[in-house]
């Protein structure tokens, strides 16, 4: 879906009355039943009992991707996938697929789901309110005998929070070597891709062709706290970050502490202090909404009476624009440079990680907040600051995503909440949006 589609659709739709001129997105309403909305209780239900599944006593979760767990709750979907008239699957890198037939079968398919594994010790919501609101659409239109144009997919993605395995496995971008990789779960993704019934040694035929499918949509809680501390209900989201991850290497002099005068010093430490305060002004007072961030450091040899004669610390940066990661970079490094120049220091960078920025289609955003305004709800749009597996999707067709406010910013936490009502706010947006986009011309 492009611009051109819409466009097109715009142009024929104007006739008709079915275009909102201010966003130029055809809202036609022939087919789907008339403010067709989810059963909120339901779905609140559904996601009590998904809790159930590796629930620690601080009322949290610690549901891994592979564990007994994870296997535990993919079968229980599995079976409400079923009792939705699902045709329900596990693809070749173990992704939980229910599927139902549209009625144009020339049409590519529209995509809804998201994760419902979680990190140690973690929450109730994040992943798992996309995966449930995304059933409970399903549910939802098998209750009232609705069949959409496009066939749908209703996905679980495998182990999302240990590298988005699934849906990269979809996209194409699973390094073989990753499979040796250990997980929270004590088996390996190659071993645990397996154990959820995946198959390694045809795990590439999992790949789909760009331009395969039709559109993606994934709700997710925020994680963060703009949306709750605005008051604000749904945020549209304009793209998931790129990230960039580097070691940072200064070099000093180690000496003894207390028997070198401060001004014959050349301390690593010192240096790499100064270059970490300028990664904070650098991403601080560059115009954009970028974030930089240094997370880990490490002195050698690490002696209260030694001076440090090498730090290594790591470098974050992110943004929506990979070209602007590369701009606050340059600034960084630049900086950087200059300090251990003026401290008689030097200083390396070895990039270790790259994964690449998501813009979401700009239609579908339309689509979104037009939604959500219809129903009366206030929307945001917003960049999203963690990834998602949207971002391995995008690389096969126009993603959509809808968030939703997490109470008090906090994620990936026993303490992570988001109230009843505005899980089934977002799940009306979902649905109203699939059957807006699924009546148009795509």
């Amino acid at each position: 879906m492009d611009r051109r589609h819409f466009t097109r659709l715009a142009s024929r739709g104007l006739a008709l009355g079915m275009v909102q001129p201010a966003l130029g997105i055809v809202r036609p309403r022939l087919r789907q039943p008339p403010d067709l909305l989810v059963d909120g209780d339901r779905l609140n239900r559904t996601l009590t009992e998904l809790a159930r599944f590796g629930a620690t006593p601080d009322g949290g979760v610690s549901r891994v991707a592979y564990s007994d767990a994870d296997l535990a709750a993919r079968e229980w979907v599995a079976t409400l996938m079923g009792d939705a008239g699902l045709d329900v699957s596990v693809d070749l890198a173990g992704n939980l697929i229910g599927r139902q037939p549209g009625s144009d079968p020339e049409l590519p398919p529209l995509l809804l789901g998201s994760h419902i594994d979680s990190v140690p010790s973690g929450g109730n919501y994040d992943g798992q309110v996309g995966s449930m609101a995304a059933l409970e659409v399903a549910t939802t239109l098998t209750d009232v005998g609705h069949r959409t144009r496009h066939g749908l997919e209703f996905v679980v993605w495998a182990n999302e929070e240990g590298g988005k395995t699934g849906s990269r496995a979809v996209s194409g971008e699973v390094d073989p070597a990753e499979l040796d990789v250990m997980t929270a779960s004590g088996f390996t993704i190659g071993d645990g891709t397996l154990r959820i019934g995946g198959d390694l040694g045809r795990l590439e035929e999992a790949r789909r062709e760009p331009g395969s499918l039709a559109a993606y949509f994934e709700l997710h809680i925020e994680q963060g706290f703009v949306l709750d501390r605005a008051g604000i209900d749904i945020g549209v989201v304009e793209g998931i970050v790129g990230i960039k991850r580097w070691n940072v290497t200064v070099e000093g002099f180690a000496n003894h502490a207390g028997t070198t005068p401060m001004n014959q010093r050349k301390d690593a430490m010192v240096s790499a202090a100064r270059m970490i305060e300028a990664v904070n002004q650098i991403a601080r007072s560059t115009p954009g909404r970028q974030v930089a961030t240094v997370g880990r450091v490490n002195a050698e040899p690490g002696a209260p009476n030694v001076i440090p004669g090498r730090i290594t610390f790591s470098l974050e940066i992110r943004d929506l624009e990979m070209s602007k990661i590369d701009e606050v970079f340059e600034a960084i490094r630049g900086e950087a440079t200059r300090l251990a120049e003026s401290d008689g220091t030097s200083v390396g960078f070895e990039q270790f990680y790259t994964s690449r920025a998501a813009p979401t289609a700009l239609p579908l955003r339309d689509v979104i907040e037009a939604e959500a305004q219809r129903l009366s709800l206030t929307t945001l749009r917003m960049p999203s600051g963690a990834g998602h597996d949207a971002q391995s999707i995008a690389l096969l067709g126009p993603v959509g995503m809808i968030f939703v406010p997490s109470l008090e910013g906090i994620s990936h936490s026993p303490l992570e909440r988001t109230t009843p009502e505005h899980i089934t706010a977002g799940a009306n947006v979902l649905l109203r949006s699939l059957l807006a986009v699924d009546e148009g011309e795509l």
